[in-house]
């Protein structure tokens, strides 16, 4: 996520300070992905340094305001304009465990799939429960795009089982990558 863009995309709407971005990130994303306001702070620096915020007086109880420039506006604009990338997929800390978890010798992997799924589960029926009372058009798309990642977690987890099974009806097929698959040019999937 880039809090720089976010930031902007606050500041476009009116003139803020770092509390009142925290608040209002905060607001549109459910609370769901809290912001340090340390962090808010630095970026507002680095957004001051590079010509995108300046900041103006201070309010009456000393908050300093910042505001969008042009160039900010343009790197808005910019943002909204284009698609976000998925050439560098993020590092996936339940595909890594999954991965890591079949090449483990002894390991019950059923097991850890299945504490992930029920773990998986609650998390949905929460988010599920939060969107029939989100009346907030934000809040709501947020929490659709949780149920739409979680319910494709669960699925992506029943395919593991899927393969599982399949490995175990025939024991003599490989369950990881060899050096000679990779050698023959093989990806691993």
């Amino acid at each position: 996520m880039s809090v720089k863009h976010a930031l902007l995309a606050l500041l476009e709407q009116e003139p803020m300070y770092g509390y009142q971005l925290r608040a209002a990130f905060e607001e549109r994303t459910a609370e769901l992905w809290p912001l340090n306001v340390g962090q808010v702070y630095t970026t507002l620096s680095r957004l001051e340094r590079d010509g995108l915020v300046e900041s103006g007086d201070a309010n009456e109880d000393g908050q300093q305001i910042y505001q969008l420039t042009d160039a900010g506006r343009d790197e808005v604009t910019a943002w909204f304009g284009s698609a976000v990338a998925r050439t560098q997929p993020p590092r996936e800390e339940l595909a890594i465990k999954i991965a890591l978890a079949v090449t483990a010798p002894g390991l019950d992997v059923g097991a850890v799939i299945q504490r992930q799924r029920s773990a998986t589960m609650t998390a949905l029926q929460g988010y599920t429960k939060a969107k029939r009372a989100a009346t907030d058009l934000a809040y709501g798309l947020v929490l659709d795009s949780l149920i739409f990642t979680a319910e494709a977690e669960i699925r992506w987890l029943d395919h593991c089982e899927a393969q599982l099974r399949r490995l175990r009806q025939a024991p003599d097929v490989p369950h990881r990558d060899t050096p000679r698959r990779r050698e023959e040019g093989q990806v691993r999937r």
